[in-house]
């Protein structure tokens, strides 16, 4: 998927995301920071596209869900066609698939883990293996990847802060999904019941 496929910049989507990422990182986390609302402004909306969030395929082309998994497919001399820019995006999308997951849906990890799945997820730290993930991505700091470098070394180091921001903008969705079929079921009510 190419940057083509993106949900467009002027997207009510994406003016969303912004909001709530920006009132949450600023306000609540004191995260002042805009290129990490931005970023992670960005991250929410293009996962709202599963494409996206579910990228990365093993070897018989199944979608990887498994942050084990990945992190077994980013090394280099592991991983089949394996290529240091190969591990780079991998490790970016393993940093943005546990911001992403433990930020919105913390209690998906939990269940990996409850149910004794034999995952490799089960035995994976989601958030050091986000920080880990981008602290990789944010050592490629020569050439194309020089301008990069230090977001992925601040996504590093306030990923735990990125991730309470998200749980916060998790319950700010959850509201606003509530309030819009209130609405919706208010308006609707006179006609039902006629």
């Amino acid at each position: 998927m190419g940057d083509s496929d993106r949900i467009r910049f002027d997207h009510p989507l994406r003016r969303l995301f912004t909001e709530l990422v920006g009132r949450r990182f600023f306000d609540d986390v004191r995260l002042q920071d805009f290129e990490l609302v931005r970023y992670t402004a960005d991250l929410l909306t293009d996962f709202a596209d599963a494409r996206r969030l579910y990228w990365l395929r093993d070897a018989s082309g199944r979608a990887l869900d498994d942050v084990g998994e990945m992190l077994l497919g980013s090394h280099p001399l592991l991983a089949p066609h394996g290529s240091f820019d190969r591990e780079r995006a991998i490790r970016k999308h393993i940093g943005d698939f546990t911001l992403f997951m433990a930020g919105l849906f913390p209690e998906s990890i939990a269940r990996h883990r409850r149910r004794g799945s034999l995952r490799l997820d089960a035995f994976v730290d989601y958030i050091q293996a986000g920080k880990e993930s981008y602290a990789i991505v944010s050592s490629y700091d020569q050439l194309e990847y020089q301008h990069e470098a230090p977001l992925f070394r601040k996504l590093s180091e306030q990923f735990e802060l990125c991730v309470f921001g998200l749980n916060l903008v998790k319950g700010d969705l959850e509201r606003l999904r509530h309030t819009a079929y209130e609405r919706m079921r208010q308006a609707l009510e006179p006609r039902l019941i006629l």
